[in-house]
């Protein structure tokens, strides 16, 4: 029986040069709800017979973000990888919205944490948008998986 998801997530430690607690934080509830609940189909792999779950490793690696994409019993399937010029902006957004949210956080109104929170939600989706426009054709997923896994990509390029 097919079971297109992601049953298993890892990110490159060694991408990874420098993090803080609320990056930590974000990190983890990403993945976790990631793996409860995601869409995750790689194209050529299914036509292939391989139908999921799958494990995925993620890494970035000369400006291109690479996914690792490996069957339940840690056989490689395949490995796409992606330019991500197109998402520096919105990877440089992001940060900025995350750091006055975090900020925020401890010590504005609920006003102005929702209004910083709108914001952040705003570029999150937009971003999620291009990162379907980019696996269109190569993985078939979803919104939220889109998401999920945008904020994973901007956990790879944290540099402190």
């Amino acid at each position: 029986m097919p079971d297109p998801r992601i049953s298993h997530i890892e990110l490159d430690d060694a991408t990874i040069l420098w993090r803080n607690a609320d990056i930590e934080q974000e990190r983890r509830i990403a993945i976790f709800d990631l793996i409860e609940d995601n869409v995750f189909r790689p194209v050529r792999t299914a036509d292939a017979g391989h139908e999921g779950p799958y494990r995925l490793r993620l890494s970035v690696r000369d400006g291109r973000l690479s996914l690792e994409i490996s069957g339940e019993d840690g056989a490689a399937l395949e490995t796409l990888v992606l330019g991500l010029a197109r998402f520096r902006r919105p990877i440089r957004e992001y940060f900025a919205i995350c750091e006055s949210y975090y900020q925020a956080i401890r010590k504005a109104t609920a006003q102005e944490i929702e209004t910083i929170d709108m914001a952040r939600r705003g570029v999150h989706n937009e971003a999620a948008e291009m990162l379907l426009e980019r696996l269109e054709g190569k993985i078939e997923t979803d919104h939220p998986t889109a998401r999920r896994l945008f904020t994973l990509i901007c956990v790879l390029h944290i540099r402190g």
